[in-house]
């Protein structure tokens, strides 16, 4: 995840408030772990998906307390929460995946928590309006977690349908590895629904295609719409994007928003 460098602090900061909040990121990490040691029991689970789930656990809870300690977010609120209970979720699932290249995991279990985790993603955002409660830092925590979901959920597709689909999960880190190097990609996108549609449906039909409900080359089809509705999507925000860059500064007025793929 990649938390550290979006926000504005705020000048007044209690202490007391900032130990509360990461307390919290303590108890989501607790979380994991016990979730962890659950599916262990349950599936016998090996070193891999163990190791993996560690260090899913740890590196979650170091980059979200770094992140919230430079938010300086007085409480760490309802959505953040929900999303934190997802990021656990999305630490089982990719234990299940790291493990599956000894054993297949029980497919019911990958799909069930992975379905739970999707529904959750449209709560999240919900909450945090309706409780006012809504900040970037809560912005980039749900996106990071939907965008390593769908790496993990890709990796899992492509042990079947080979290495193509792990250009699903890889597409939106290789769009932050390239704003490093034109950074004009790092300019403000107006708001869109079909990029939100289009990011939403990628978990959707990735879970589809890792279910074994459909023969393989309908599995093939439908990960391969995915890819093609992604590709469209980021080639019409990267083309608005180098236009956007061609305009005198003076002349751009776009309204902010946060990129969640």
């Amino acid at each position: 995840m990649a938390l550290n460098n979006t926000y504005d602090g705020c000048e007044a900061y209690d202490v007391g408030a900032a130990r509360s909040v990461q307390q919290e990121t303590a108890v989501g990490a607790g979380a994991q772990v016990l979730l962890l040691a659950l599916l262990g029991t349950a599936i016998g689970m090996d070193t891999a998906g163990w190791l993996t789930g560690l260090v899913f656990a740890f590196a979650s809870w170091a980059v979200l307390s770094r992140a919230l300690h430079r938010s300086r977010l007085p409480a760490f609120g309802p959505a953040n929460r929900v999303t934190l209970g997802r990021a656990t979720l999305v630490g089982g699932v990719t234990a299940l995946v790291a493990d599956s290249f000894r054993s297949a995991p029980p497919v019911s279990l990958l799909v069930g928590l992975t379905a739970v985790a999707l529904v959750l993603d449209g709560v999240d955002g919900k909450v945090a309006r309706r409780t006012g409660t809504s900040s970037p830092l809560g912005a980039r925590f749900d996106m990071e977690v939907d965008a390593f979901l769908i790496l993990v959920l890709s990796v899992y597709v492509a042990m079947d349908l080979g290495p193509w689909v792990l250009l699903i999960g890889g597409m939106r880190y290789v769009f932050v590895a390239a704003a490093r190097v034109w950074p004009w990609l790092t300019a403000a996108l107006p708001p869109s629904t079909a990029r939100k549609t289009v990011a939403a449906l990628q978990g959707v039909l990735l879970l589809l295609a890792g279910a074994e409900l459909l023969p393989r080359a309908v599995n093939a089809g439908v990960v391969a719409v995915a890819l093609g509705l992604l590709v469209w999507s980021f080639g019409r925000d990267v083309r608005w994007l180098w236009r956007r860059s061609r305009v005198p500064a003076a002349r751009v007025a776009a309204p902010r928003e946060l990129v969640a793929r």
